[in-house]
């Protein structure tokens, strides 16, 4: 397939029904990698509340914010770029990166305006270890201490099942079961993964469907306690509260029906690049983030479809976790990994 027909389909975005319905693409539709020399300059630059992103599209560099609305870049020398008055852009518009000595770009100056590159994501993490609210011993304590939200009895009972024993090919990359993660310290007895019966299936299903294109599903967690959830709310600021669940709610992971995930290379066992970390809390998190490059985004778009062509739904800040459609049929779980009654197969 040509290369622009290929990017007709990558380029779809995060509201489009038609991709959901479609067959999934086959790998030769896969973008190719953004040009050495844009590498350095793809990001987000300025403040935490006004960001400019540059990002690569079709193998231009583009920029969105700041009164640009996804302007695309020309290129006048080695880290000059401008942009010419459109509906996109209502002014003329140059751009400078500044470049460290790696060729690393740490600045833009657009228009004389220097912005600094930001890194949102690693930011929010630093202020969460660094909180008032960071002891470890202490969060456990009180979340232990206190009591899920009361609701009806639930229409299923919960029957979860070890995510290892869907498919041999699954990967595993518990966060939370290790000090990698945006606490800082371990929260699960053991690294594994755990969805409802049904979710479980579906998961599997999601698995032999993009075996053929060469990917694999790396999970980073899926049922998660109710004092977990609110270990994360406390200690999370309320501005970055849209990316961890309303204790007083319960979270969907509670209920065994959410997972977060990644793909991988089945070839070579990697993760895949995406448009943004797991975990990171900004907006590159967002299922309809407009940065990153052409393949993350496919790669990104990829892992949608596959998911909710077997029930499962994405959450909007996350491109990472989707949940599955019988959530609301199952209890907010309070119960330990060490206490947890499995069943070994699905």
């Amino acid at each position: 397939m040509p290369y622009s027909a290929a990017w007709a389909v990558a380029a779809l975005t995060f509201s489009t029904l038609a991709f959901a319905a479609a067959e999934l693409p086959a790998p030769a539709m896969r973008p190719a990698e953004p040009a050495v020399d844009l590498q350095p300059l793809i990001g987000d630059y300025g403040s935490p509340d006004s960001l400019l992103t540059v990002y690569e599209d079709q193998g231009r560099l583009c920029a969105d914010g700041l009164r640009l609305r996804r302007a695309s870049l020309r290129r006048l020398a080695q880290g000059r770029y401008r942009v010419d008055p459109s509906a996109d852009a209502p002014i003329a518009s140059t751009l400078v990166f500044v470049l460290d000595g790696g060729r690393q770009a740490v600045a833009v100056i657009l228009n004389g305006e220097r912005l600094p590159r930001r890194d949102i994501g690693a930011e929010v993490i630093e202020t969460i270890r660094a909180g008032e609210r960071s002891d470890a011993a202490a969060l456990r304590a009180a979340a232990r201490n206190a009591a899920p939200p009361t609701e009806p009895a639930p229409a299923r009972a919960a029957d979860l099942v070890d995510l290892a024993s869907v498919d041999p090919s699954i990967k595993f990359d518990i966060r939370y079961a290790t000090t990698n993660n945006f606490m800082g310290f371990a929260l699960y007895e053991r690294p594994a993964a755990y969805l409802q019966r049904p979710a479980a299936e579906a998961l599997g299903r999601v698995v032999r469907a993009l075996a053929p294109l060469g990917y694999g599903l790396l999970i980073h967690d899926a049922y998660r306690p109710w004092f977990v959830t609110k270990m994360f709310w406390d200690a999370t600021p309320a501005a970055a509260h849209i990316f961890v669940a309303d204790p007083s709610e319960g979270s969907r992971h509670n209920r065994g029906c959410a997972v977060d995930l990644t793909l991988y290379e089945r070839a070579t066992g990697k993760p895949v690049e995406m448009t943004g970390r797991y975990d990171e809390m900004s907006h590159r998190s967002f299922a309809d983030y407009v940065g990153g490059t052409s393949r993350e985004r496919w790669l990104r778009d990829l892992l949608r479809q596959a998911m909710e062509r077997q029930g499962f739904t994405v959450y909007p800040q996350e491109w990472w976790h989707f949940d599955y459609k019988d959530w609301h049929q199952y209890a907010i779980g309070n119960v330990a990994f060490e206490q947890l009654q499995i069943s070994s197969k699905p």
